[in-house]
Formats: C-alpha cells, structure tokens, sequence
C-alpha cells in the first residue's frame, strides 16, 4: 500500500499529455491497446535526452503513440520504426501525420527481424528502444544491437511484464510463464554482461536501460 502511494504521488508530478498525443493515448487505452506507461515514458525521455540521442530505432510502433511523445518532448530527435501488424502501421502513419511530425519520422513496415537489413540503412542509432513481442527481446536484442553506435543507449519495455518475471505474480497461462521465462533469461543477460552498463527500473511495467560500452582502444607501452 505504501508503495503504491508513493508510486501515485511520482506519478502525479510528471506533466500531464496535451493536444493530440493526450487524446490518442486515451483512445488508445480505451481500445485496449498497449502504450508505454507514462511513468516509464517520462523516464526513457529523460534518459534519451541524457545520452544526446538524436537518431532512435523502435521496435514495435503499435498506433505511433510512444515515436509521437518521443519526437514532441525532443525537437532534434528522428524516429525510425517498424511494425509488422499491417492496421496498426497504417495507423500509426495516419497519428504521425495528424501530429505534424511526418519530417522526423519513418516507418518500416513488416516483421523486424525480416527488416533488418531495410533498418541498417538508417544507421547507425543513437538508441534501440524494444517494446514488441515480449518473447521475441532476445531475438531483437541480437539482431539490432550491433546497429546502435558505442556509448549508445538499449533500452526494452514491460522487462517485468505484470510481476510475473520477479515472482510477485503468478502468470495466468502456459503462454505468460514462457514468456516471463524468456524475458527473466534476457534480463539476467544484459545485467551480467560486460559490454554493457545496465539497470532495471521498476517504473511503469518494468524499464529496462543498457549503455553499450565502448571499446578500449588504449595499448599498453
């Protein structure tokens, strides 16, 4: 209870969404569509802003409303992204364009890993964000990281998915253990590797955050 309070009281002091972004974050979860938590979302924001990022890959772009809040909160920022679900990219296309932000943005429509080679022809990226099929992030990890420049930021939302990764909930189905077993296995990979600077923040439904190292060109004399 105390610590929903507190989660409340955070969450109480982020800015409030304005104009379209507002009413299409709405629509959208009236919909029943996932969007990023706008906790987690003030926090990659702030994160990207912190790395300088002004190039970013997402994986996933549902109905466009996490590349939208990307592009308002930062002017410099170009957002090249790819859906597979055909209704949701053409939507997305539409959402962009109704925000005015068509200039900054590009959508890569089709499977992600099929894509990839249509992707690498807009890198290399500042940013990898992943917040697509929660069972595919290891796929996805593999497959993009080598895209995102030294010093660049990875990051990959829901890595909690529901308390089920930690143990804090029971998963309701074969299909949410798999998951969950997939994602606890990505997890515990980044937070163990030595190529990468990671964390979990437990904002939203679980953000995770991984700064690719760069490589230590300095010989010993």
């Amino acid at each position: 209870m105390q610590q929903d309070a507190l989660r409340g009281y955070l969450t109480k002091l982020i800015p409030q969404n304005s104009g379209y972004s507002a009413e299409l974050e709405q629509d959208a979860l009236r919909r029943h569509i996932p969007v990023i938590d706008r906790e987690a979302l003030h926090t990659l924001i702030t994160l990207l802003h912190i790395n300088g990022t002004s190039r970013i890959l997402e994986i996933g772009t549902a109905v466009g409303y996490s590349a939208i809040r990307l592009l308002e909160e930062i002017p410099e920022l170009e957002v090249i992204s790819i859906e597979r679900d055909k209704a949701r990219a053409y939507e997305a296309e539409v959402n962009v364009k109704k925000a005015g932000l068509t200039e900054r943005f590009q959508l890569i429509r089709g499977d992600a890993v099929e894509s990839a080679q249509q992707a690498a022809q807009y890198g290399p990226f500042d940013a990898l964000f992943i917040d697509a099929a929660k069972g595919s992030y290891d796929v996805f990890f593999r497959t993009f990281e080598p895209m995102v420049k030294p010093g660049g930021l990875i990051t990959a939302d829901n890595v909690l998915f529901r308390g089920y990764v930690p143990g804090t909930a029971e998963p309701e189905s074969r299909r949410f253990i798999n998951m969950s077993d997939k994602l606890r296995s990505f997890n515990e990979s980044l937070m163990s590797s030595d190529q990468f600077q990671t964390m979990i923040l437990p904002v939203g439904d679980g953000l995770l955050a991984a700064r690719k190292k760069e490589k230590n060109t300095s010989v010993d004399m």
